[in-house]
Formats: structure tokens, C-alpha cells, sequence
């Protein structure tokens, strides 16, 4: 029996999650873009119909609108919401002020970046608060973290010849710093043959075996398949006091080990190791947010930092329509000393926003499935 959240939670949850960080998102291209002179027309929180706004002095429409799943800055130049350029603007001459299509290449690079680099700092700044206020997870005592302390029950380091006392140095080739790492590396692939480098006796020794493909099931209900070799440290985690500079770095590290895991996760699903169906969208993150809505503050602001650097992560690829595909012209622009032409771009876009619809179906259809009893 699986403890659910009230309905209502879901709902609340998702909105505190997406819309603050839809907002900060847009507010990182708009404050860019009027530091750097350009106008923007329109700043929406959601798609679709406006439910209600207001125009500033600066000319900006404000606005809410009534599909909550993301949010757009439309600036002067841009065709509509996608910021797909306007052929018509891209005439105007540059002394045209506010005009994004006029602004040079790096002042529109600046503001297309600002905003998955805003989520990246808001994920940062969460991780950093935590370390500096609760702590840093480390293991007791003075040995090495790396050390292998115990074996489970079912231990395929085991089965393959590692031996308590043995200190794995390093995986598959990659060194690894402490145990925290070789539980990140193991998790996200089940069922892979790696190697595992330990010292003995003053000996390195290489160690090859099959991580174990476990299924685990969280109190909510919701599955997971990850990997385990069945190995432990033999100690305790305790929390080490950390300075609010030394907070930073720590922060910094953990999203840059959050952003490998998603590499590696794509990778298995492109190439079959993973199923499709294990990716979420927006139905699965209400589902998430009101359940850790329900588990308090702390693992509310947790799991709102992941999806902020999945934003990040996301707007990062260079896919048309989403901010990385317009860093990626603007690369192509930089090397060819010319704007890509308007036939190739507006295919590109064309492209690139049917990829999104595509990945959106597709995403949705694995919420409802997982949710609903289809197909079984």
C-alpha cells in the first residue's frame, strides 16, 4: 500500500515548481535584453490565450496565460513567440533601436543564454544553501571513502573477486574521488559490464563484472531501475560544516554530476540499453511535485532545483525553436561571417518546433501510461 498525496498537491506543486522557475527563465533573457538595449514586446507566463496582463511604461505586455507549461519573451524583431525572425525585420537598419534582429551577434548570444544560465544559478544557489545550512554528506571516520567496507547480500563485486579493505580508485579507466561518485557511476547503469581499478597491498588490481539491474519502488509507488554491485563503505555518512564560499564549488560539482547522469541517460535510451518510456513530462511533474510537496519544505526545494537544471539542460540543446538551436546559428553565423539564410532557417525552425510537439506527445503518452492501466 502506496501513501498518496491530496490532489490539490499536485496541482500546487506543480505550479510552485514550473512557475517560478518559467519565470526566472524569462526575467534572465528579458533583464539581459534591456541591459543590453533591446525592447521586449511581450513577457508571458504560459502559452496560449491571455487570461490577464498589463503594459508597462517600457511598452511590455505582462501577461498570464492559460497553458502552464512555459512561458516566452517576445522582443522586438521576433516573429512570434518561438523568436523566429521576422524577414521583414531583419531589413532594419541597425540604428533601429530595440530591434533583437539588429543587435550584434553577441549581444543576441548574451540574451538567448541568459536564460538557461539563470535556471543553472538558481539550481547552483539551492545546492550551495543547503551545503552552507545543513552540510556536506560525507563518510566518518578518517579512512578512505573509497574503501570497501561491506558486502550486501547479493554483491556482484563480490562474486567477482573484491575483497574488503580493496579501495576502488577508478572506473572503467575515470578516476573517482570518494564513494558518493562510485554510487553515481553504478546507479545509472544496470546491467553494464564495467571495470572496477582497486588497490590491494599496495598493488592496483583491475576487477570486471556485470552490475546487477535492481527495480525499486519509492512510497508514492513510483519505479526506478537502477544499477548496484552490492558493496558499501562500512561507515556512517555525517554532515561536515561548510562556509558559504566553500558551499559554492560544492554546488557547482553536484549539477555538473546531475548533468553527466542526463548525458548518460540519453545515450542509453538513443541507444537501446534504456526504454523511451522512462522519460516524463508535465503530468509526471505534478505527479512529483506534489508528492515531495507532501514530504516537506526541504525535498520540495530539492527536486525544484533538479528541474531547474533539467531546464537548463534542455534549453541548452541545440535544437531550433529552443534557445540552444539559436546559440547554434549564431555559431554558424560567427564562423561564416553571415546570418544562416532565411529558406535553411525557417526550415530549421519548422523542424526543430515539430521535434518538440513530437517529444511533447510522446512524453505525455509515458505519464498517461504510467499512471493508467494501458496494456496491461
Amino acid at each position: 500500500m502506496f501513501d498518496s498525496p491530496p490532489f490539490w498537491m499536485y496541482f500546487v506543486g506543480f505550479l510552485l515548481v514550473l512557475g517560478p522557475l518559467v519565470t526566472v527563465h524569462e526575467l534572465g533573457h528579458y533583464l539581459v535584453g534591456r541591459w543590453l538595449g533591446v525592447k521586449a514586446e511581450v513577457f508571458s507566463v504560459g502559452f496560449g490565450k491571455e487570461l490577464f496582463g498589463r503594459t508597462d511604461k517600457h511598452g511590455t505586455r505582462w501577461k498570464l496565460s492559460w497553458l502552464p507549461l512555459g512561458g516566452y519573451v517576445q522582443f522586438k524583431g521576433d516573429m512570434n513567440p518561438a523568436s523566429i525572425p521576422d524577414a521583414n525585420a531583419a531589413a532594419i537598419p541597425v540604428a533601429n533601436d530595440g530591434n533583437f534582429q539588429s543587435a550584434s551577434l553577441w549581444r543576441r548570444a548574451l540574451i538567448v543564454a541568459a536564460g538557461p544560465v539563470t535556471n543553472l544559478v538558481v539550481a547552483i544557489g539551492i545546492f550551495a544553501a543547503f551545503y552552507a545550512v545543513i552540510g556536506n554528506p560525507v563518510i566518518s571516520g578518517d579512512d578512505d571513502s573509497r574503501m570497501v567496507g561491506e558486502f550486501g547480500e547479493v554483491s556482484p563485486a563480490s562474486d567477482a573477486g573484491m575483497q574488503l579493505g580493496d579501495v576502488i580508485i577508478a572506473i572503467d579507466g575515470d578516476t573517482v574521488a570518494d564513494f558518493n561518485q562510485i554510487r553515481s557511476e553504478v546507479v545509472i547503469n544496470p546491467a553494464t559490464d564495467m571495470v572496477f581499478t582497486v588497490m590491494r597491498d599496495g598493488a592496483e588490481v583491475d576487477i570486471a563484472l556485470t552490475t546487477a539491474s535492481v527495480e525499486e519502488t519509492d512510497g508514492f509507488g513510483n519505479q526506478s531501475v537502477v544499477g548496484k554491485i552490492g558493496v558499501g563503505p562500512g561507515r556512517e555518512y555525517v554532515f561536515e560544516d561548510v562556509g558559504v564560499f566553500e558551499s559554492i564549488p560544492l554546488a557547482t560539482a553536484k549539477c555538473w554530476e546531475i548533468t553527466g547522469m542526463m548525458v548518460t541517460g540519453i545515450k542509453q535510451i538513443l541507444v537501446g540499453d534504456r526504454s523511451i518510456k522512462e522519460l516524463g513530462g508535465p503530468i509526471k511533474i505534478a505527479k512529483y511535485s506534489g508528492e515531495q510537496l507532501s514530504l516537506g519544505l526541504i525535498s520540495f526545494v530539492s527536486f525544484a532545483a533538479l528541474i531547474s537544471l533539467n531546464l537548463a539542460f534542455i534549453n541548452f540543446l541545440p535544437i531550433p525553436a529552443l534557445d540552444g538551436g539559436h546559440l547554434a546559428f549564431y555559431a554558424a553565423e560567427a564562423i561564416r561571417r553571415k546570418p544562416v539564410g532565411p529558406t535553411a532557417t525557417e526550415w530549421a525552425y519548422r523542424t526543430g518546433i515539430a521535434f518538440v510537439l513530437i517529444f511533447m506527445v510522446v512524453v505525455t503518452w509515458n505519464d498517461v501510461a504510467s499512471l493508467l492501466p494501458i496494456g496491461s
